[in-house]
């Protein structure tokens, strides 16, 4: 059997089948949101983290938040039970012998802490592999808290919870996506499932808004990095992994936690486009090909683009089997390090002869390979900053 796909607005309910051999995929119920190509805004890689659960007694809270899929051994128990890879609570009762049911109000919740506080556009709760033991229906809330609130602090009277999804079934064994029309900064999380079971993942999608009074004091920061309000916006090509690992906090430390293309068989050029954390005055920058040997980019060259000063709205090259984008003059793009040669498993390094703004960059790279991590050093310019501190009182940061 194979993976069910269906319309992003699909709402998947009920239980699947039981496990009956074979490739536990095989009957996931799944659909393409569109979102999905956002920043994970609770990625435990940019930060994030399960604060406090009030059951986890079949499976850990923290799994929720694990990068990759949920795996499956059907083969595995341990002393409570079957060992499941995602956050499963013990089965709730209901007061006496006479109603032994949970009442429609119980529920069990996690309080998740956003790697990077944003605005949240889509929320995946995957229950893959749970498939009789899923919960019935979940609800998701929002708060903004600053500082580094405890469990207490988030559960007093004093945060105000926004309702980011209100209490939805969810279908077993299955990626249940819900669109998320908010226009506010968030920092923290309350998911609930009533009224028991099983959450392999949680994923929360959306744009990053930093926060403009830290990156100020920092001054020089990396100012394409995911944690810091940069993101992907295009590339040439997604076959082996996407590009916005690029952007991601630490070095690669395996081949696949860095952007690989497939081989090309023409004259073309493969590229990634970002936009910034906002207009920043770039004066050094690194391309790390870490943990790509015999795949790594031969050159890279990177631009940028000053879409606050009237530049074009380029794509930053033409789609795979074209020529791809070149140096400055095309679509308002300057080139600030011309074509360089890479060398397999390194962290290269330039400091620029002047300084470059911009609110966009491109690293292309020839012909083909990868790139693990692009970093681009530098500082907002006073309409940056402003841009970004009137952004982050219009959403409540």
């Amino acid at each position: 059997m194979t993976a069910q796909h269906a319309h992003p607005a699909s709402r998947f309910t009920g239980a699947a089948r039981p496990y009956g051999g074979g490739d536990p995929y095989a009957d996931y119920r799944t659909a393409d949101f569109p979102f999905t190509r956002l920043t994970d805004l609770a990625d435990r890689r940019l930060g994030a983290g399960v604060v406090a659960a009030n059951d986890e007694f079949f499976a850990e809270r923290e799994n929720l938040l694990l990068p990759g899929r949920a795996v499956f051994d059907p083969e595995r128990f341990g002393h409570k039970g079957k060992v499941m890879d995602g956050w499963e609570t013990r089965r709730r009762r209901g007061a006496a012998a006479g109603d032994p049911w949970p009442a429609a109000e119980d529920h069990d919740w996690a309080l998740i802490r956003l790697g990077a506080p944003g605005v949240v556009h889509g929320i995946v709760v995957d229950t893959a592999h749970f498939r009789g033991n899923h919960p019935r229906d979940v609800s998701v809330e929002g708060a903004s808290v600053t500082g580094s609130p405890g469990p207490e602090e988030l559960l007093s009277g004093e945060v105000a919870w926004t309702t980011l999804l209100p209490r939805t079934p969810v279908g077993g064994h299955a990626a249940n996506g819900f669109a998320v029309p908010a226009d506010r900064r968030f920092t923290h999380l309350r998911l609930s499932q009533y009224p028991d079971g099983g959450i392999a993942r949680l994923r929360v999608y959306g744009e990053v808004v930093p926060d403009p009074v830290w990156l100020e004091a920092l001054g020089t920061f990396d100012v394409v990095a995911l944690e810091n309000g940069g993101r992907v916006e295009d590339a040439s090509d997604r076959f082996y992994s996407p590009p916005a690992n690029t952007i991601r906090p630490g070095r690669s430390r395996r081949m696949d936690d860095g952007w690989e293309t497939r081989r090309r068989r023409d004259q073309g050029h493969d590229w990634i486009s970002y936009r910034l954390a906002g207009q920043a005055e770039i004066r050094a920058l690194a391309i790390d090909t870490a943990c790509l040997k015999g795949n790594s980019a031969g050159w890279a060259s990177v631009s940028v683009r000053d879409s606050e000063a009237g530049a074009a709205d380029g794509r930053g090259g033409e789609e795979r089997g074209g020529k791809g984008g070149g140096g400055g003059g095309d679509g308002g793009w300057r080139e600030i390090l011309p074509r360089t040669r890479l060398q397999p498993d390194t962290d290269h390094r330039f400091v620029l002869p002047a300084p470059a703004v911009g609110t966009h960059a491109r690293v292309d790279i020839f012909p083909d390979g990868g790139v693990s991590r692009l970093r681009l050093f530098g500082s907002l310019t006073e309409q940056g900053s402003a841009a970004l501190a009137a952004r982050h009182r219009e959403l409540g940061g």
